[in-house]
């Protein structure tokens, strides 16, 4: 095994200078390990204790999906999804596992892969925990085992862990931010506070707290050469969980340093040293705190925000929410797609003219064809708004999360489960694009993407959403997504409650919650009223409930009992939805939505040899939803007549004749079913014809 050495006398003499030496931490850890045992606050977030969250999460396990559209990508999570990428991490292919084996010494052979593969298979083992916490397979915890104890033997004795270092003979740890050391930390972290909660094993989470211990170490006080490598922020959130599970003070203090270091150092533009653009690539122009506009990498933006509000959490620190409140407006009103997904191009130029790859660019600069929207930029919009609906309890982030799951989330994986996009277009036209000249797009989903970090950021998106259905308020429980499932936990006072809700959600707008067991004394109910929501009812045991606004939480505060029926009903009506004027490349289109749902049209439900920009829209149409149980696993569709226009000029700049249009019979799919039938073309956004 090679023996790693460090960055030089200075830092060797860093890393034997801790504020707390080794043997106080181990009995520190020691003499915690029963009340971690004991720990029962076991949400995705674990922020039971956090005092500056106003919607706490339920335990994992808590709610299970029971019937209809979640139920059934649960299911498909469960038995193909995560299962399949587990052949495929732990083979040849993805080599994940490999990695880690040859890393402990147990095979021979090469890392392969990219630098932040690590961090990729540590997110397919914690889609298995949350899957575990519902199920409670133990195949599952028995497989988690094993490849923990690997990963142990692959740890080094000062706490490293990276595996391209670890096998490399050529490397030293930390000499270059591309090797996304930090990131593989932070998804380390991450999985071993949720395996466990689930388990209340420590086999992992001893394996987190020493290498925890290592950062620390590194990073506090921090040498000049190290103050530029927090750029792919995960460890933030995994520093703050770790926080959460030993109440170890020191990870929420590195923590909240990875968020001071950025901005506040001169920037050399030299990128051969420190290896990845410089600049607003990754948010060190201007400090997290005076930050007003989303800039850069739309990952690494994400990621950082959903850290820093994990912090806020624990802090309350006013200039912290502050920004975070800008950062969502800035994202959210100027820079995010119809379907929730964020980063608008694959390169191009900040406001401040950095170069840019996978990013945010101009606020309403919005391409359809080229737009990148990069899968794990789409959920990390998703674990951001998560985050900032705990904090704030405006339901304004429970509908941006609801978006997301129901369109740009969704649309990253085949509908069976086993194929994959990187990027998620709003519009795609044969020919238009060299796929074969470009690094991650392709014209179908793919088996595997050489760059795999989406494929298991959005399968452990799909395992945990139960934990996202509900949260706690202070005296009772807030709704957040609709669906049929059953929620079986405690108020925060520690009281029991049970509720079975049924939806066909959503395809249908009508919800019912029966109350099966409660506390006597009263509690509120919260239901999310989407914004697109409105006219929206809610009534308890037939009577009508007042002050039901769509765009914010409908409470209802009384003495429950089992049997009591709360009723829901959106309307689900068919709408037109037109882009801001600044975005040039809408105007004069629309796009359909129904409820949560954004649709599209592909080339199979067009006439033969219709390219899709001949595809209009015309006022005069009547478009009906029909849901079609056995159609793309299952789901409704927009039936109609649309316009197929006729007479088109091949030119770069014609004469404006009066167009010719045929009447044309079809229907639109949801968005995150398309490129479920073959290769063809598709849009999000067709050109309206206005008929008097």
């Amino acid at each position: 095994m090679k023996k790693l050495s460090l960055l030089g006398f200075s830092l060797f003499a860093l890393f034997l200078s801790c504020k707390q030496d080794q043997k106080t931490v181990s009995t520190a850890h020691n003499n915690n390990k029963t009340a971690l045992s004991l720990d029962k606050n076991a949400g995705i977030i674990n922020n039971t204790n956090s005092p500056h969250v106003k919607l706490k999460s339920i335990d994992i396990g808590d709610c299970r999906w029971t019937e209809g559209f979640w139920a059934e990508k649960w299911r498909i999570a469960e038995q193909v999804m995560i299962p399949h990428m587990g052949e495929i991490l732990k083979g040849d292919v993805g080599h994940g596992y490999n990695n880690f084996k040859i890393a402990a010494g147990l095979k021979e052979g090469e890392h392969k892969g990219f630098w932040w593969h690590d961090g990729d298979f540590y997110k397919w083992m914690e889609a298995n925990m949350y899957l575990y916490g519902v199920n409670k397979n133990e195949d599952i915890a028995k497989e988690l085992d094993e490849i923990i104890e690997v990963i142990a033997k692959a740890q080094q004795d000062d706490g490293y862990l990276s595996t391209p270092i670890i096998i490399r003979d050529d490397i030293d740890p930390f000499t270059n931010r591309r090797y996304h050391e930090l990131y593989n930390s932070g998804h380390l972290l991450t999985a071993a506070c949720i395996h466990h909660r689930i388990t209340g094993k420590t086999n992992l989470l001893d394996i987190a707290i020493k290498h925890a211990d290592y950062l620390y170490k590194l990073f506090v006080p921090i040498d000049d050469s190290l103050k530029r490598f927090g750029f792919n922020q995960t460890q933030i959130m995994g520093l703050v969980e770790l926080y959460r599970t030993t109440n170890d003070k020191r990870y929420l203090e590195l923590a909240e340093q990875f968020i001071n270091l950025r901005g506040t150092f001169e920037i050399v533009d030299d990128t051969t040293t420190k290896g990845y653009p410089i600049g607003d690539m990754v948010q060190e122009r201007v400090p997290l705190r005076e930050e007003t506009e989303a800039v850069g990498h739309a990952v690494l933006a994400l990621y950082y925000y959903a850290g820093a509000a994990d912090v806020y959490a624990e802090t309350g620190e006013k200039a912290l929410i502050d920004a975070l409140d800008r950062l969502w407006d800035n994202v959210t009103n100027k820079k995010m797609y119809i379907t929730g997904a964020l980063g608008q191009t694959h390169y191009g130029r900040s406001s401040r003219l950095d170069k840019i790859e996978e990013g945010f660019i101009d606020e309403y600069m919005m391409p359809n064809m080229t737009a990148y929207n990069e899968t794990c930029a789409n959920i990390c919009n998703s674990m951001f708004n998560y985050r900032m609906l705990g904090l704030s309890g405006d339901s304004k982030h429970g509908d941006v999360m609801e978006l997301v799951l129901h369109n740009s989330g969704l649309s990253g994986i085949s509908l069976e489960g086993k194929d994959y996009y990187y990027s998620n277009p709003l519009r795609k036209i044969n020919g238009a694009l060299e796929y074969e000249k470009m690094n991650v797009e392709f014209p179908e989903r793919q088996p595997y993407l050489k760059c795999f970090c989406c494929p298991p950021n959005l399968v452990r998106t799909i395992a945990k959403s139960p934990g996202w259905a509900y949260s706690k308020s202070e005296n009772g429980i807030a709704v957040n997504l609709y669906g049929g499932n059953k929620l079986e936990t405690t108020l925060l006072d520690g009281s029991p409650i049970k509720l079975t809700q049924k939806s066909n959600y959503p395809w249908e707008g009508e919800v019912e919650i029966t109350i099966d067991e409660s506390k006597k004394e009263p509690f509120e109910m919260m239901l999310r009223i989407p914004e697109w929501a409105k006219g929206s009812t809610v009534n308890v045991n037939g009577e009508t409930i007042d002050n039901v606004v769509a765009g914010s939480f409908a409470k209802i505060e009384r003495i429950w009992k089992a049997g009591d029926v709360i009723k829901l009903e959106m309307p689900m009506n068919v709408k037109y939805i037109e882009g801001h004027p600044r975005i040039e490349e809408t105007r004069n289109q629309v796009a359909v939505k129904r409820g949560p749902v954004v649709y599209c049209i592909e080339s199979a439900d067009l006439p033969k040899d219709t390219n899709i920009f001949d595809a209009y829209i015309s006022t005069k149409s009547i478009l009906k939803p029909t849901y079609r149980p056995d159609y793309l696993g299952g789901l409704t569709t927009i039936d109609g007549e649309i316009l197929i226009r006729k007479n088109k000029s091949a030119g770069m700049y014609n004469e404006v004749i009066q167009p010719d249009f045929k009447s044309y019979k079809t229907h639109l799919i949801p968005y995150y079913a398309w490129s479920n039938r073959g290769n063809g073309e598709m849009t999000v956004f067709m050109p309206m014809v206005w008929n008097e």
